[in-house]
């Protein structure tokens, strides 16, 4: 017999005190079964009220709207013997029903926001419960890593999805799970309904202006993480060397919500007094509450030390002893797409991928490989269409700045003129550095790896561990790593 619960389990209330039993929950009217939940969700463009129609067709038991859906679809409404529940706020009221439709989570769970670094945060902090014998996942930009595994569209899942894939992770055994936030997720509520024992702050800088328009507004959905999902009793991590890092600091304090600061910052419980690199990775001195600590991370990029420490703070909130955290470090591999060394020329050169793609990420990436470069560094840098236009000349201005030679390229163009993405890109591109355009990704891969010298390096920025080119309306195969890979072999004559 199929799975119900009434919607007092699901904590819904019907209009008219209307019962029914819910057989399932979905925002896809195209997939409604019978006696499901379709939840018709306000959009950017279009109200999910023009799909109630269709869900009705398919045999929903109820509708979950607001005031406006409810209106919109009242002729369909008023013939049809779905209940309908209105909620002030459709999109948390759906979250909290998945939650409760899909049932137990991991027992441990942590999130992260921030505009970089997300995915490092997350992997990290996965990496160490793994060493200290947990089953743990990490869900994002990557999909579902760790001690189970799946493919993912958004870095923040619909609730829907979410919750039934934690769900999912639970029934695996899996007990821990780090999850990324982005700012999406969270201003659509995404994350409602997940309890978490703590939430991380990684930086704040230009990023996704296309949907929320102003900086204000950007921040203001990130820190929705700390001030509406993460309970009183949880347990903050913030990077105190960003700008915004006290003000975050201070939202949480305000709530009554324990602080761990981590980061250079005199305030920071876990401070980072002293950085190392060589050609592999990094020496670390660091004090966890006044007591001295030195690890070794093999992580090219000092800014990897700040996202272990955030890591580092997330699974010590969450339980885990700190000495036996800082005993795992010398263990973390570097996360895919995120500073991964791909090929390595003959003469030494080495050629890295990095999914750098706003302006600081690219300043910091560059900055951070200037101590492990003894020659020159190469970026390849280009940016994505139909996203916030105002980063592109950044892009270049980043690149120029702290490179030796940039090669302008295509990104993910979508469906604007590749052209008019490059050109953007170049006008910022103004500094000490030798620039130039290349078009086409795969050219400029080869060149820049073509121009390598001993002791030099490259680094292609933008698309990290992502497998395809957007191009119109088409994904086309298209890996970073695998290109770089393919042009070493080329030009040293191995294939």
């Amino acid at each position: 017999m199929a799975r119900t619960k009434t919607l007092a389990e699901l904590g819904l209330t019907a209009q008219g005190g209307r019962r029914a039993d819910v057989t399932g929950v979905t925002t896809d009217s195209r997939t409604v079964r019978p006696g499901q939940l379709f939840a018709a969700l306000p959009g950017t463009t279009t109200h999910g009220a023009d799909f109630i129609p269709m869900a009705l067709a398919n045999g929903a038991g109820v509708i979950l709207t607001d005031a406006v859906g409810a209106r919109l679809a009242a002729e369909a409404l008023a013939g049809s013997p779905a209940a309908v529940v209105i909620a002030e706020d459709p999109r948390a009221a759906l979250a909290q029903t998945a939650s409760l439709w899909f049932g137990p989570h991991p027992e441990v769970m942590v999130a992260v926001t921030g505009t970089n670094g997300k995915t490092s945060v997350s992997t990290f902090t996965r990496q160490i419960w793994e060493a200290l014998g947990y089953a743990a996942v990490n869900l994002g930009t990557t999909g579902v890593e760790g001690a189970w595994s799946a493919p993912l569209h958004h870095t923040t899942p619909d609730p829907v999805t979410l919750h039934r894939l934690l769900a999912q992770a639970e029934a695996a055994g899996v007990t821990h799970a780090a999850m990324e936030a982005s700012s999406h997720g969270l201003d659509q509520r995404r994350l409602d309904g997940v309890v978490l024992h703590a939430a991380g702050f990684t930086n704040f800088t230009q990023d996704h202006l296309d949907y929320h328009k102003t900086f204000d507004a950007y921040f203001d959905a990130k820190m929705g993480l700390f001030t509406r999902i993460l309970s009183e009793d949880g347990v903050a991590v913030v990077n105190l060397d960003d700008p915004r890092g006290q003000e975050v600091a201070s939202l949480c304090t305000t709530r009554g919500v324990e602080v761990i600061g981590v980061g250079r910052h005199a305030d920071a419980r876990l401070r980072i007094t002293g950085q190392r690199c060589d050609d592999t990775g990094q020496d670390l001195r660091f004090l966890w509450q006044d007591r001295p600590h030195t690890a070794r991370l093999n992580l090219i990029g000092a800014f990897q030390a700040d996202n272990v420490a955030v890591a580092c703070g997330l699974a010590i909130a969450a339980g885990a002893i700190p000495g036996d955290v800082f005993a795992t470090l010398d263990t973390l591999a570097t996360v895919r797409g995120r500073m991964q060394l791909v090929a390595r020329r003959t003469n030494g050169a080495t050629v890295f991928v990095d999914y750098a793609h706003t302006p600081d990420a690219v300043q910091t990436a560059l900055r951070a490989m200037r101590p492990h470069v003894m020659g020159r560094i190469i970026v390849i840098v280009g940016a994505g269409g139909d996203r916030d236009a105002g980063k592109r000349p950044l892009m270049g201005q980043a690149a120029a700045e702290n490179a030796d030679l940039v090669i302008v390229t295509d990104d993910n163009p979508r469906s604007e003129v590749p052209a008019t993405i490059r050109a953007a890109v170049l006008a910022g591109a103004k500094g000490p550095a030798e620039v130039i355009e290349v078009a086409d990704r795969a050219e400029a891969i080869l060149r820049g790896i073509d121009a390598l010298g001993p002791g030099d390096a490259l680094l292609i920025a933008g698309k990290g561990h992502e497998t395809g080119q957007i191009v119109g309306d088409r994904v086309l195969p298209f890996d970073d790593a695998e290109q770089a890979s393919v042009a070493v072999a080329a030009l040293e004559g191995r294939i």
